[in-house]
């Protein structure tokens, strides 16, 4: 009888240690954000993530929910890109990706216009898919560059693609009784370019000053302030601890990384079978080994997301709350958690509000 209950003991023991070791979390700090939505078949999740970020600072600052098209940034940024494209006779990035500061550009140039709006689609039903529209734009770019001399009507041409695919921009829209523009609705809203600044951390670079972050992406050559990355992720958890969320633009392409399960890790070993079920040991992360990891293309400017709190799982390893916008998926209906070693090595720039900057390290940026 007494090995009996011996047992029992043992067995509840290993259940309890079981379940302590899952995969649960706990919120530590959450910021508003809209609902989790889809980029469908296209490279636009910059948009979509920065749309999404944007989104929760007009929250902060006092505005209800809104929901801001961000096709209508897209399409602004496909007529941009191809304006550099030629001028570049073809020398230049033509595709469907971009970063966070292009919305910002591109939302204060021409300003922004809600989803209800300007969807970018033909029917509530139809999903985004710009596969056949980026081929076709860009072979028409070509085109026109392969010609002796280049006429005005390119442009207008590229337009009307566009109106074919995405629809016409509006030029004005009514809003509970009242007529905008997009730029007098991101006035009315109080948007502001200014407040806005990215960040990363690279050695090939000076910390403290900016540099031209060299991506793919990065066409329109924006710049980066470089911080050490100690100071990148004080950043970081100094924003969410005081009610600002952050655009994050890093790597996704990992074995510790799985949308459909939630979860973003840094495993030591990366063939554990219960990676995804339960926490185990993460790598540490080094100025150093980031610094190879970007160089050696094994950390890639890969997708945008939306980080917006902080959670700890039952052991207490820390992790980012992240929308993502690939739908509903996993149990966490398209919100993912990346473990804080997973973001110290795979970050490859944020973007926030300057005021969510400790003051210390603004001081050194001259901020």
């Amino acid at each position: 009888m007494r090995n009996f209950v011996s047992l029992i003991f043992l067995l509840l023991f290993i259940c309890i240690q079981n379940t302590n070791a899952q995969y649960q979390f706990r919120t530590v700090k959450k910021i508003d954000c809209t609902e989790v939505k889809s980029q469908d078949r296209t490279g636009t999740c910059w948009s979509f993530a920065t749309a999404s970020f944007i989104e929760s600072e007009l929250m902060r600052m006092g505005s209800g929910p809104l929901d801001l098209s961000e096709m209508f940034v897209v399409r602004n940024i496909y007529m941009n890109k191809a304006q550099n494209y030629v001028l570049r006779q073809g020398k230049a990035n033509f595709s469907q990706g971009s970063l966070s500061h292009d919305l910002i550009r591109i939302a204060d140039q021409f300003g922004v216009v809600p989803e209800s709006v300007y969807s970018g689609k033909h029917s509530a039903e139809a999903k985004h898919n710009h596969s056949e529209m980026e081929a076709g734009l860009k072979g028409f770019l070509d085109g026109v560059i392969k010609g002796k001399s280049i006429s005005d009507k390119w442009p207008v041409a590229m337009s009307r693609i566009l109106d074919v695919y995405l629809g016409e921009a509006p030029s004005t829209f009514n809003v509970n009784g009242k007529e905008f523009n997009p730029k007098s609705y991101a006035n009315e809203l109080g948007f502001n370019a200014e407040n806005y600044v990215s960040l990363s951390s690279f050695t090939h670079h000076p910390f403290y000053d900016s540099f031209i972050l060299e991506i793919p992406d990065n066409y329109s050559n924006g710049s980066f302030y470089n911080l050490p990355i100690s100071e990148l992720m004080e950043v970081i958890d100094h924003a969410i601890d005081k009610g600002y969320s952050i655009a994050w633009d890093g790597d996704v392409s990992e074995k510790g990384f799985s949308a459909k399960d939630g979860i973003a890790v840094l495993p030591s070993d990366v063939s554990r079978e219960n990676l995804f079920q339960m926490p185990g040991p993460e790598l540490k992360v080094t100025q150093e080994n980031r610094q190879r990891n970007f160089e050696s293309y094994s950390t890639t400017d890969d997708h945008l997301m939306h980080l917006m709190g902080t959670a700890e799982d039952l052991k207490g390893n820390q992790y980012y709350m992240i929308k993502n916008s690939w739908g509903e998926i996993s149990e966490y209906k398209g919100f993912l958690y990346m473990s804080k070693r997973y973001a110290q090595m795979k970050t490859v720039a944020i973007m926030l509000h300057k005021e969510a900057i400790p003051d210390n390290i603004r001081k050194k940026l001259k901020l």
